[in-house]
């Protein structure tokens, strides 16, 4: 496609989400469902490995997408990050190594590539902007997986310089809500305190434990405002550099704690272990890029761990305990 040529989005569009069922890609086809997008197709790891660059070539050779989503990745947590850096850079690598590519090759009219949080310096500026990428050196505890993110960004970046591809790229903060990770050994703090103060409420403890002093900052999104800003962005955005997906809000984690306490109706105490790490004192993106084009979030925090919690209830057999 030459430069200049992008075409708008139709409903009857193709649109290949790829990672359709984890927590972000659910949330992507859910949307682009209400807003009247009817052809979505996914792949689940068992029908198509993205590592393999054949299966991944004979996927689009079939099947022709017009849109792509990349919302997969291997994740993991500090400890999976931290033990398997070589694996979480090279499946990622080639996860997006085959995807652009084949985006490219087979004429895909819009890609939008999903980057983390963790691809900014670990002492980027705060609230983070958009340009803080690079400018330096990384968190050693997810290196491995933000190196490979990184290099995913920059190559949407470069083919749409070079091709004049209409490759964009988003960055989402922290986010929660249906379909989320609930494993205590794995799960990220909002799901986790979600389900500590559901089993304690049910067992009838006094009091729960939670890690470190409760003092660091974080800004938390509702998963289904974060499919809204990359539905918009596919419709609306075409510029060279990643935009920011957040509230430009934070909480401290005890002031996150005390909420979800109080919509899960736990009355117990908490009791909070100083001895465990807190983290990164502070989180923020800067969203003013996202605002000046035209959207912002809906869904407060309040708001967002009640629907997260109902949901939790009604479906314990599919939230990853």
């Amino acid at each position: 496609m030459q430069k200049g040529m992008e075409k708008k989005m139709n409903r009857s569009d193709k649109i290949y989400v790829a990672g359709h069922r984890g927590l972000v890609g659910s949330a992507i086809v859910r949307s682009l469902r209400e807003k009247g997008y009817t052809n979505i197709i996914g792949r689940t790891h068992k029908e198509l490995n993205l590592t393999s660059q054949q299966e991944v070539t004979d996927f689009f050779v079939k099947e022709r997408p017009d849109v792509v989503v990349l919302a997969a990745a291997k994740v993991g947590g500090i400890n999976a990050n931290n033990t398997a850096p070589a694996e979480f850079a090279y499946e990622n690598l080639q996860i997006q190594c085959n995807v652009i590519k084949c985006c490219h090759d087979y004429g895909v009219k819009k890609l939008l590539f999903l980057g983390s949080t963790c691809i900014y310096p670990k002492m980027a500026p705060q609230p983070i902007p958009e340009n803080a990428l690079l400018t330096g050196p990384l968190e050693e505890t997810n290196e491995a997986y933000a190196v490979a993110k990184i290099a995913g960004l920059e190559m949407c970046k470069f083919f749409k310089r070079q091709y004049g591809d209409d490759f964009i790229s988003c960055m989402p903060t922290n986010l929660y809500g249906p379909y989320d990770n609930y494993d205590l050994q794995e799960s990220h703090v909002m799901p986790a305190m979600i389900r500590k103060f559901h089993d304690a409420k049910v067992n009838g403890a006094g009091s729960v434990e939670l890690w470190g002093t409760g003092t660091p900052l974080r800004e938390f999104l509702y998963v289904d405002d974060m499919a809204d800003a990359c539905v918009f962005l596919l419709e609306n955005y075409d510029g060279e550099q990643h935009v920011n997906i957040g509230t430009g809000k934070e909480v401290t984690i005890k002031e996150l704690a005390e909420t979800v306490k109080r919509v899960v109706g736990f009355e117990g105490d908490i009791v909070w272990n100083s001895e465990m790490p807190d983290g990164t004192p502070r989180k923020l993106t800067d969203v003013t890029k996202l605002h000046n084009l035209g959207w912002t979030h809906k869904i407060e925090l309040e708001e967002g761990v009640q629907l997260a919690y109902d949901w939790f209830k009604e479906n314990v057999q599919e939230a990853r305990l």
